[in-house]
């Protein structure tokens, strides 16, 4: 039998093998950060079945700063660059997220946020995890308590970097 007449769609395949089912990418990434502690890998899957894909091309705005935020990113392929003011505050890449102060608050978003190369984003928004915590409350608990968690410790990295840049510049004043 010649390689073009090979059937396609095999009859047998290995289920023990991961799917490359997206939704099973995105819960896999979003299962490996602090925000989805002590939930299961199913109800990440839940999730990820809610949130929504998007691709940008290299250059293109993702976020802007001054806009109203609606939710979190998790970076599925690709990276992206986080500045302000013309200034490179992070470069982030896959299996990273940000935008989660958006999840809890209406307020502007604090930067602008730029694909660096072509990059997949899926984006959990905030409707999205109101309707997961009415639908699994425990697991929502968790999840807001987790959220809590990742922000108290931005804000303590963020206070521990003005400390540092305040030392800095007492320093240069002596």
């Amino acid at each position: 039998m010649s390689n073009d007449q090979i059937p396609n769609d095999p009859l047998w395949h290995n289920f023990f093998r991961k799917s490359a089912d997206p939704h099973h990418v995105v819960a896999d990434l979003w299962k490996k950060t602090p925000l989805f502690n002590n939930i299961s890998w199913r109800r990440c899957l839940t999730l990820s079945r809610m949130m929504h894909m998007r691709h940008y091309s290299k250059g293109e705005l993702i976020f802007k700063d001054g806009e109203i935020g609606l939710g979190v990113a998790m970076i599925v392929s690709g990276s992206v660059h986080v500045k302000t003011g013309g200034r490179l505050l992070a470069e982030l890449q896959a299996g990273d997220f940000f935008g989660e102060i958006a999840l809890v608050l209406d307020e502007p978003r604090t930067a602008n946020v730029i694909a660096a190369e072509e990059t997949k984003l899926a984006f959990f928004l905030r409707p999205d995890l109101e309707e997961f915590i009415e639908q699994f409350p425990k697991h929502g608990a968790i999840l807001t308590f987790n959220l809590s968690k990742v922000l108290a410790n931005r804000l303590r990295e963020a206070n521990a970097a003005l400390r540092q840049a305040d030392n800095s510049q007492d320093a240069r004043n002596l």
